[in-house]
């Protein structure tokens, strides 16, 4: 009867320390992505969720505004700012010590499109 006991408790508490185990690493993700976010300043290089790179303009509460291009400046949540790049071109995890999907990350610049891409020109536009 002992026994079946220690099995009853088991079975009661095992999902509760599984979902004390989630809240608490939600938590802790939760966290990681406020600092990051207050930690974010204008001018700095930055790549967003859906990979497009820029350099943050200006910032509020809510939004944060990229410059992309020389002129072009677009408006994102301020959640959806993925990484800062560092200084060598690569971008850094919002985290450390965690991974993304999007694995490591490097700019582009103009030198690096091959001179047969397809442009404005090329495109019938």
């Amino acid at each position: 009867m002992n026994n079946n006991g220690a099995f009853s408790l088991l079975i009661f508490a095992l999902p509760l320390l599984l979902l004390g185990w989630l809240f608490f690493t939600q938590n802790k993700r939760m966290k990681q992505m406020r600092e990051f976010s207050s930690s974010l300043h204008v001018g700095d290089q930055v790549v967003t969720s859906s990979g497009v790179y820029g350099t943050i303009k200006h910032l509020d509460d809510a939004t944060a505004w990229l410059e992309i291009a020389e002129g072009t400046t677009v408006r994102f949540d301020r959640r959806a700012v993925a990484m800062k790049q560092a200084d060598g071109g690569t971008a850094t995890p919002t985290a450390p010590g965690t991974t993304t999907t999007q694995g490591t990350a490097t700019t582009q610049g103009n030198d690096s499109v091959p001179d047969d891409a397809p442009g404005p020109q090329q495109n019938g536009q």
